[in-house]
């Protein structure tokens, strides 16, 4: 029977005693980690938060406490009272582990069913069943280690955002529907029926009306809400350093970034980081790694053999530059034991499920002999000019893309540079951060012919694209920047336009009337015409952000309670049916 804690408070963490305590009196509180019946001696693990310390009964225990001892099971609940004593079988692999508590008193606080899953780190249950019980699941060291680590970089945020003079804001969660890249969650008003809120994909709008009213530096912890698929470093609702700046330029804002980014990893890991960021054009970045957000842990560049087999009859390369398009590769050292024909095999399938139609491959086996797909079909210079321009030695494997699509080709051997990097385990440790700015302003989407905005519409284009706004629209650029770790986009930002005829125009290059515009953005439109100082922000992932620090695989380790890849909720069984009513006082039917 579970009994009360009146009268026995705790005084100490159990992960926090040390040799210094010996002889004090002490009370502990936690879960039961393991019990051990030796018959004279009885020993319990107790759990907290902080780690594990071993609770004694010996034949110097109470005959009542003893027995209780003996009925203890896995994760039950304990106080116990005790004198902290030398440890005669030390344990040097946890902290406590030179002392133990002789108890004097026990209590079982609350009794456990047996768990679903041991409670213990590198846990081997699916992780479906880890997250139905969530709650269990978090009691793992691991994980809570993960969420105390989340808050700390949180409380150095907001300190860090503080000295520098920003003020913490919180902004609307149920707000207007626009358009910001992805699809919205909508939420019915009951008041307004046939009417929607939207959750907020980011508080862009919101914290550019803080600029307009003279807040001059603002910051928020944001939670987002964003209808997208799911995937490794992707949840349907995020948490975002949100932060916005009046009177500055780009170098201001990356040099603001930076701080955080260098004062954050000293402050939580003891890490220092280098600084000044290298910076990368967008162009640059896809020429190079084919990727805008690319990791430098590792060589494996993207070269460009289109010159070198201009006159080629090899009809793939031929037909790719016949069509506007371009042949290049990437040279994987070394690795001509890793892919043999059979893996390279798996790599073509790979290849054209990320897009590409196939790949072309030459592989130098380590006593100079040479076999390609493709060799055949190519002059003894070709092959030569191939081999010099990818730098290829004896052991290498050359890997080369050809599409009449340039991004096609890029973006494909970007792709394939990762999972080659992977493979041949060549990915460095360590923290690479990079900046990516002068991105295009727009993109041309495939699907709807139509081009559109790259960040969103409030981007400010360059200033030496101003007088090319009504040319090429491939050629105008905008004061967009992303900060970058190990391949992972961590911040997406820009400088805004604040001037009332440009934002004009930008609507209108994005096939937007006067009367579209203004009915999506008209709120932001009339508070510019009151006075907008110049302003710009970013929004830095917080989940991917901790995720990368740790290095964990997905974000699902570094939230609390995660979206599995349906975007469901396994613990709580969300999303789910409502009662009729509901849906009545809501003036809404569903259609199955």
């Amino acid at each position: 029977m579970a009994e009360f804690l009146t009268g026995l408070k705790r005084t100490h963490y159990c992960g926090v005693l040390r040799p210094t305590e010996i002889g004090q009196e002490v009370v502990v509180c936690g879960w039961t980690q393991r019990q051990r019946d030796l018959g004279q001696l009885i020993f319990i693990d107790l759990r907290d938060r902080t780690g594990i310390v071993q609770l004694a009964f010996d034949d110097g225990t109470d005959r009542g406490i003893f027995e209780k001892a003996s009925s203890v099971r896995s994760e039950y609940v304990l106080a116990a009272r005790g004198i902290v004593r030398e440890r005669s079988a030390k344990n040097m692999d946890i902290p406590t582990g030179e002392i133990e508590i002789e108890v004097k008193e026990l209590r079982i606080l609350s009794e456990s069913e047996t768990p679903p899953f041991e409670i213990v780190d590198n846990c081997q249950t699916a992780e479906l069943t880890r997250l139905k019980y969530r709650y269990l699941d978090l009691r793992r060291p691991e994980l809570q280690q993960n969420m105390i680590f989340r808050h700390k970089v949180a409380k150095v945020t907001r300190d860090y955002f503080d000295e520098n003079g920003f003020i913490e804001l919180e902004t609307p969660m149920l707000i207007k529907s626009t358009p910001e890249g992805a699809r919205d969650f909508l939420v019915p008003s009951r008041i307004h029926q046939g009417s929607f809120y939207a959750l907020p994909q980011s508080p862009q709008m919101y914290k550019q009306l803080c600029m307009v009213a003279g807040f001059d530096r603002y910051m928020q912890i944001a939670r987002c809400f964003r209808d997208e698929d799911l995937r490794a470093d992707r949840q349907p609702e995020f948490t975002q350093i949100d932060l916005e700046m009046s009177f500055v330029d780009m170098e201001d804002i990356l040099t603001l970034g930076e701080g955080y980014i260098k004062r954050l990893f000293k402050d939580v890991m003891n890490i220092d980081v280098p600084t000044p960021f290298p910076r990368y054009t967008y162009n640059e970045v896809m020429e190079r790694f084919g990727s805008d957000k690319p990791d430098t842990r590792f060589g494996m560049e993207i070269f460009n053999l289109s010159e070198d087999v201009a006159n080629t009859e090899f009809a793939v390369f031929k037909n790719a530059l016949a069509g506007g398009g371009s042949v290049r590769g990437i040279t994987a050292k070394n690795a001509v034991k890793t892919y043999t024909r059979k893996e390279i095999d798996k790599l073509t399938e790979f290849v054209r499920g990320v897009g590409a139609k196939g790949l072309a491959w030459i592989r130098l086996t380590e006593d100079g002999n040479l076999s390609s797909s493709f060799a055949k079909f190519m002059s003894e210079d070709e092959m030569k000019a191939i081999l010099t321009k990818a730098g290829a030695e004896k052991g290498d494997v050359i890997l080369i893309i050809a599409d009449t699509d340039d991004n096609t080709v890029l973006t494909t051997l970007g792709a394939v540079r990762l999972e080659c990097a992977k493979k041949l385990n060549v990915i460095k440790e360590g923290y690479n951060f990079l900046w990516v700015v002068k991105f295009p302003f727009f993109e041309f989407d495939k699907e709807s012919g139509e081009w559109v905005a790259m960040h969103h519409p409030f981007t400010s284009p360059t200033d030496d694209c101003l007088d090319k706004l009504d040319g090429n629209k491939g050629e105008v650029y905008a004061k967009a920047y992303d900060m970058v770790l190990n391949g992972t986009e961590l911040s997406s930002g820009s400088i805004r336009i604040t001037n009332p005829d440009l934002q004009k125009k930008m609507f209108s290059m994005l096939g937007l009337s006067d009367e579209e515009a203004y009915a999506k953005f008209g709120f932001l439109m009339d508070a510019f015409q009151y006075g907008a100082p110049p302003h710009g922000g970013m929004g830095i992932g917080l989940d991917r952000l901790v995720m990368q620090m740790l290095q964990a695989p997905t974000l699902r380790d570094v939230v609390l309670f995660p979206k599995v890849q349906n975007a469901s909720e396994p613990m709580t069984n969300a999303p789910a049916d409502v009662d009729p009513k509901q849906l009545a006082d809501l003036g809404i039917a569903v259609i199955k």
